[in-house]
């Protein structure tokens, strides 16, 4: 599969390019303020994007919607119960002591199950609230392999967790979406957090010591 990450200053998070290559078709996950860096590896390589799939909605993750969306004209979605926060990603914004723009209204909702496929690849939708009411986290992988790579917004990250201080967190629930969701999954299972470095389930099954 190709995946291309990117994350800018200042909230250094983490975009995606998600693509098969045999096709060339793709999908675009949470692009923000590194919205141009994905636009720009979309354009290198060729690709085809079918959809910009959202983890969730503060504002570090939806800034680049809109951009993203102008650019390529294809469908936005978000699990449903985040889009109290998609909406208000001005006053958003403004708590942090950013302008951010209003960003274009949702297409679809993405609820557990799925597939969203582009060619031979599809990402499967689980909800895994905790960090916001709406998280989700993609598995993606081949339509007829049974390999995942998970992109798991900021519920999970390399060594922690998602914070569970902002409106609509709550730690038992984070922490069981990753008990019972992520941990689901095989230890050698690719991790990509929505910041930075990548790490498995086994990894952070293991050692991360919010969950040991």
């Amino acid at each position: 599969m190709i995946l291309d990450v990117s994350a800018v200053a200042p909230f250094s998070k983490n975009g995606f390019v998600l693509a098969c290559p045999d096709t060339l078709e793709g999908v675009v996950v949470d692009p923000g303020d590194e919205v141009e860096d994905l636009l720009d590896s979309v354009r290198r390589r060729g690709i085809t994007v079918k959809y910009i799939l959202l983890t969730h909605a503060h504002l570090d993750h939806i800034s680049g919607v809109g951009r993203a969306k102008a650019a390529l004209d294809v469908p936005v979605g978000l699990h449903r119960a985040d889009e109290f926060l998609y909406k208000a990603v001005v006053q958003q914004g403004i708590a942090f002591g950013f302008k951010v723009d209003p960003q274009p209204p949702l297409d679809f909702y993405l609820e557990d199950g799925g597939p969203w496929g582009f060619g031979r690849y599809a990402a499967w939708v689980h909800h895994t609230p905790g960090h916001s009411p709406g998280g989700v986290c993609l598995a993606v992988g081949r339509r007829d392999e049974d390999v995942r790579t998970l992109v798991v917004g900021d519920t999970l990250f390399a060594g922690g967790i998602g914070r569970t201080d902002l409106p609509g967190g709550d730690l038992p629930t984070l922490l069981a979406s990753i008990r019972n969701v992520l941990f689901s999954f095989p230890d050698d299972c690719v991790v990509w957090p929505g910041h930075g470095e990548q790490t498995t389930i086994g990894r952070e099954r293991h050692t991360n010591p919010f969950l040991t």
